[in-house]
């Protein structure tokens, strides 16, 4: 992971230069895995998030505010009985190791003074938040309880000793010895790729790092070690030696790293990273504001992605059962239209009955329903009489008949299930926050597709929103990411003579153009149209078909599902969506 041993150390002198001599005021437990600390301090109100996420842990100051549960967990109250109105008096990083403690002083329930130690170890899926008292060093507690049935090496519950993680044989980069450099250089595997030398010797190192430090020795990190020159590992110590000293220095430059073909970060870190070239680099101020913008992507949609499985998998098995019934319905369709053919065998046997012998497989009879009286051949039943074979070819021409006018109304409601199943698909896909997911949920709750009650909502409930964008002649773009935000604004928030878009024949958003009673120039047309291309199944589709029209043209039939909708007296734009088009128009943040 990109939160290594440099990054924790940025974020602790972060964190001091903040947060000394602050008062923890409030305490919030939001996840089962992640706490909230609002502190103030130096005449301005931090939040702190700490989290022990298997996936994302991490600890930060973040701006962002996030909703907590109506009755907070034990672990939170906990943390409220020792750690409310206490002054933090020290935060530092255990040597450089992804483990940070915090020392607080703070009055106890016999109004003496206690100093406690809150842990934070961000160690992957073995992460934790632990509360210490700092006098006696026993657990008091822990956001997640490591018994002896879990691990054998070492223990977290109340009561025992705390012990802080092994560092095993690894040496601490910031005592880097050339000589002793080597000397582990000669040590290693001739076969081992360089860059994990790196990282499996020296602690509070990442895969990151090292490919750096290999990126700006301009050596190939798949390298083997017993393949270098001299002067190719001396030139590995030089890099290594200048990334320690900016360390030493603390010459951070706090840097993300856009993901060239998704939604999310590639990669973060405190140092500069130049591997990945310039384009995707951003640089911030903070390495707080660093992991703030990553995480609150990265790991909500991380969380999307871990809650929407099971919605996924339950929608993509209705949708493929719906797609086999509609190619059963269309083959039966394509038989009932040749059904005529078995009133026919049925007529022709019934006038030949006579001349038919029992036991034979095809007649070859005189079809007088043609001019020429050609012969035809009819299939028997070797079992059935001649007049057993001809009441089932009239039995089976009404079955063909009444399945015909049947089909016709089946399967158009069998493609708009279709239709709707596959926009549900595409709105899960478009989901950025937690809120749109549970909406979704909602919405297949309400259709009779999920099992489940849906919740009564509350005026101060959250509603999500739509996309809104800024075209680059100043008109309003709005794109819904789900059918209920798709009907909101069609129905509700578009007046008659605004823009509405949609790719033809495919699931995908909805986009209103406000007018403003104004002429919509060519530039905010295409620039819409790329959006709604954009968030479609056509995303990564060349030459994708628009259709657009004025909103008074768009109408929802009766009882149609959330979302679906139909239109007329329309026109259509051919656009190639692309990312790097869409970041670059501007997006309101509302």
């Amino acid at each position: 992971m990109s939160l290594d041993g440099i990054v924790t150390r940025a974020i602790v002198k972060e964190l001091k230069d903040t947060l000394l001599g602050g008062r923890i005021d409030k305490i919030y437990q939001h996840e089962k895995d992640e706490i909230l600390l609002n502190i103030y301090s130096k005449g301005k109100n931090n939040k702190l998030i700490i989290s022990a996420s298997s996936n994302n842990p991490r600890i930060y100051l973040t701006d962002h505010t996030i909703s907590n549960p109506s009755t907070p967990p034990m672990f939170c109250m906990l943390l409220r009985k020792h750690l409310t109105r206490g002054t933090i008096l020290n935060i530092e990083q255990f040597f450089m190791d992804r483990v940070v403690f915090i020392d607080i002083s703070s009055i106890d329930e016999l109004g003496l003074p206690s100093e406690k130690r809150l842990l934070v170890e961000i160690m992957g899926r073995h992460s934790n938040i632990i509360l210490i008292d700092k006098t006696s060093g026993k657990i008091i507690d822990s956001i997640k309880r490591v018994s002896h049935d879990m691990s054998r090496i070492r223990q977290v519950l109340p009561g025992i000793k705390y012990e802080y993680p092994q560092i095993g044989n690894k040496l601490d980069p910031l005592d880097l010895n050339e000589n002793q450099f080597h000397g582990l250089l000669n040590k290693s595997s001739n076969n081992a790729k360089i860059y994990k030398f790196f990282y499996t010797n020296y602690l509070g190192l990442s895969p990151l790092i090292s490919k750096e430090i290999c990126f700006i020795s301009e050596i190939d990190i798949d390298r083997p070690v017993g393949s270098l020159t001299f002067e190719e590992r001396k030139s590995l110590f030089n890099s290594f030696s200048s990334i320690i000293q900016n360390i030493k220095e603390s010459k951070f430059n706090p840097v993300l790293i856009k993901n060239t073909y998704g939604d999310n970060y590639l990669s973060f870190h405190a140092l500069d990273i130049n591997q990945f070239g310039n384009e995707n680099k951003i640089y911030l101020d903070s390495i707080s504001e660093v992991l703030d913008k990553y995480y609150i992507r990265n790991d909500t949609l991380d969380r999307i992605s871990q809650k929407s499985q099971s919605i996924k998998k339950s929608i993509q098995t209705k949708l493929d059962r719906s797609l086999n019934k509609l190619s059963k319905q269309k083959n039966e369709l394509l038989e009932s239209q040749d059904r005529k053919k078995y009133k026919v065998y049925a007529d022709l046997i019934s006038a030949n009955i006579y001349r038919i012998e029992k036991g034979v497989g095809e007649v070859e009879l005189e079809n007088f329903y043609t001019e020429t009286m050609e012969k035809i051949k009819i299939p028997l039943d070797k079992k059935y009489s001649p007049a057993k074979n001809a009441q089932r070819y009239y039995k089976k021409y009404s079955k063909l008949k009444n399945a015909h006018s049947l089909l016709l109304s089946q399967i158009p409601e069998t493609k708009e299930e279709i239709d709707y199943l596959e926009n549900v698909l595409n709105s899960i896909d478009n989901c950025t926050e937690l809120i749109e997911l549970d909406e979704i949920k909602e919405e297949l709750i309400k259709e009779g597709y999920l099992k489940g009650k849906i919740k009564k909502r509350k005026k101060k409930d959250p509603i999500s929103k739509p996309y809104h964008y800024i075209s680059s002649d100043d008109f309003h773009i709005y794109v819904g990411k789900n059918n209920k935000q798709n009907d909101y604004l069609t129905l509700r928030f578009a007046h008659k003579e605004d823009l509405w878009l949609h790719v033809q024949n495919m699931p995908g958003s909805h986009v209103i153009v406000k007018g403003e009673n104004k002429d919509i120039p060519g530039t905010t047309l295409e620039q819409a149209a790329i959006l709604a291309a954009y968030y479609s199944k056509g995303k990564v589709s060349t030459n994708v078909p628009v259709d657009y029209t004025k909103r008074k043209n768009v109408k929802k039939p009766k009882k149609a599902k959330t979302g679906m909708v139909i239109y007329e007296n329309f026109n259509t734009i051919f656009v190639t969506p692309s990312r790097k088009q869409v970041e670059e128009m501007e997006k309101v943040d509302e």
